[in-house]
């Protein structure tokens, strides 16, 4: 199949991810619906769920301004919104992980919003490289297996969650490679994107095999032609009009710390724990690099600097979620550490609520002049 079926048949799942919804219900599957931003979908998917991820729509917003404030991020008021007028209808749960005051404040209206879909907390430790963090986190683990339980009638076993993790694992080098050969390919910033949004509405293993295919057509395809190179960071990167921005003044995305798209492939599950759900405790206190995780050192914007040289990137672009505390704490470092490495930053303010992409198109349009 030619590289650009395949863009288009991932882009089809991306934009009518309630389809796939449908077409896994009425295959006899459960699904589970899994906010952001790391969820074990490793558990889930071993006991024969499917996860689909739901980061909330671009849409007004109505009943779910009667259960949070204005000043909170649009993506969880969103969830709700969705949750509440029925486009969730079918799943059997929602995992929320607890990583933010944001997700906190959606678990728990969820529960008085939306009560036929049953809401199951993952609390994660925020110290958690100790063992007393490990512990914590099993034990979360341990209660999600039990509420899905309680959910969906399905069984959890260790033999199956070894095997998912072997999965995801696969899942992970694949996108990192797809990653990487984006870099100096000629696709879009939109075909780019719908690889990573359409892999939280597949079963993991059928996403790998069309990202494969990809990856092999992309290493002996035409490379990137634009003139200008800028690395991306932030929560979410997924407003189309803003995506179109970039490609028609030829902007290209060549590497991201995107919380819904690169982040969520750095770390692999150690595959040689005898108890697998250990090897999920591992993976947490193995990972890094996440304005969400709790890093005194603020390693991350190290990386976020390393990562734009190596990738050639002429400047980076923030793609600044309105009220994410935890990405806006984060941005004044990030933006002493470029100017200090003599790399050109831009701030751009994203929000589910915005219509209107004029602002940004002239903000990118001189970025691109300035670099």
């Amino acid at each position: 199949m030619a590289v650009k079926e395949l863009f288009a048949q991932l882009h089809e799942i991306a934009e009518n991810p309630r389809a796939q919804l449908d077409k896994y219900l009425a295959q006899g599957k459960k699904v589970v619906a899994v906010a952001p931003i790391y969820t074990p979908e490793e558990i889930i998917h071993s006991m024969g769920i499917v996860p689909m991820g739901v980061w909330g729509a671009d849409l007004e917003l109505n009943e779910a301004k009667k259960y949070f404030p204005a000043f909170i991020s649009a993506i969880v008021q969103s969830i709700l919104e969705c949750g509440i007028r029925g486009d969730y209808k079918g799943v059997s749960a929602l995992v929320v992980p607890s990583l933010c005051d944001n997700l906190m404040v959606l678990g728990q209206n969820w529960k008085y919003a939306v009560p036929d879909i049953p809401y199951v907390p993952m609390s994660y430790p925020q110290n958690r490289k100790p063992a007393y963090g490990k512990k914590f986190c099993k034990a979360s683990y341990e209660r999600v297996i039990n509420d899905l339980t309680i959910a969906t009638g399905c069984k959890y076993s260790h033999p199956a969650l070894r095997e998912s993790i072997k999965i995801y694992n696969e899942h992970n080098a694949v996108m990192r490679e797809f990653a990487e050969l984006a870099s100096e390919a000629k696709i879009s910033a939109v075909e780019r994107h719908d690889v990573f949004k359409s892999a939280w509405f597949m079963l993991k293993e059928e996403h790998t095999a069309i990202v494969k295919q990809i990856n092999e057509e992309l290493k002996n395809g035409p490379k990137a032609d634009e003139t200008a190179r800028v690395y991306v960071s932030g929560v979410l990167a997924d407003a189309p009009q803003l995506l179109k921005v970039f490609d028609d003044n030829g902007v290209k995305i060549v590497f991201d710390d995107v919380a819904a798209e690169s982040r969520q492939y750095r770390t692999d599950c150690p595959e040689d724990f005898q108890d697998p759900i250990d090897g999920m405790a591992q993976k947490w206190a193995n990972m890094d690099n996440c304005s969400f995780l709790y890093d005194r050192d603020k390693k991350r914007v190290g990386m976020i600097v390393e990562q734009a040289k190596a990738h050639k990137a002429q400047g980076v672009i923030v793609l600044m979620t309105k009220f994410s505390d935890t990405e806006e704490f984060d941005f004044v470092p990030i933006k002493r550490a470029c100017e200090k490495e003599g790399i050109q930053i831009l701030n751009i303010e994203v929000d589910r609520q915005m219509v209107n992409y004029e602002q940004a198109s002239t903000m990118i349009q001189a970025f691109k002049e300035m670099i």
